[in-house]
């Protein structure tokens, strides 16, 4: 299954800034496992000086926004579960901003950080493994809008690129 499977109907407009930092051959699976190696990579060759940086005194610190992208991920990834297991019921939102606070990122190692990091794509990666094409085609519903499974788990890598792209802009 690659990004090109994916279509608009499958998702709210908002996540399309997501999906389109990726390749439309990027293969779902193979994606997530070349973009665990990508992110440990780009995380681990930030100085150390860098990852409290902050370019704006209201934004979030290096540290902060990989937490944010482990959180995001748990979160997607647990809509990517429960649609693909044709639950209907509709899945809420979440407000970013109000982890990020009761996280400790800043208080945590980027050792600490890039090892949760792993240990949940890891995890991640499992569940994908466990569901078919078909499973990860089923639309749900998800912060008021239809969403697939296989949009769900496309957006994660996506926001992984966005955010990366972010810190090399504004932070380094």
């Amino acid at each position: 299954m690659t990004r090109r499977d994916v279509n608009s109907s499958e998702h709210d407009i908002y996540y399309r800034r997501y999906l389109d930092k990726l390749s439309e051959d990027t293969e779902l699976k193979s994606g997530f496992k070349s973009g665990k190696k990508d992110v440990i990579n780009f995380f681990r060759k930030i100085p150390q000086k860098k990852l409290e940086y902050r370019y704006q005194p209201e934004k979030w610190s290096i540290k902060e926004v990989l937490q944010h992208l482990i959180d995001t991920e748990r979160i997607f990834m647990y809509r990517c579960f429960r649609i693909a297991r044709r639950d209907i019921s509709p899945l809420t939102g979440f407000d970013q901003n109000i982890y990020i606070k009761p996280s400790r990122a800043d208080e945590k190692s980027i050792d600490q950080l890039l090892y949760e990091y792993e240990v949940n794509r890891n995890n991640s990666i499992n569940i994908l493994l466990s569901l078919s094409d078909e499973d990860l085609a089923f639309i749900g519903n998800s912060n008021g809008g239809a969403m697939s499974a296989r949009a769900a788990a496309f957006t994660i890598i996506g926001h992984d690129i966005w955010h990366m792209e972010v810190i090399k802009e504004k932070y380094l």
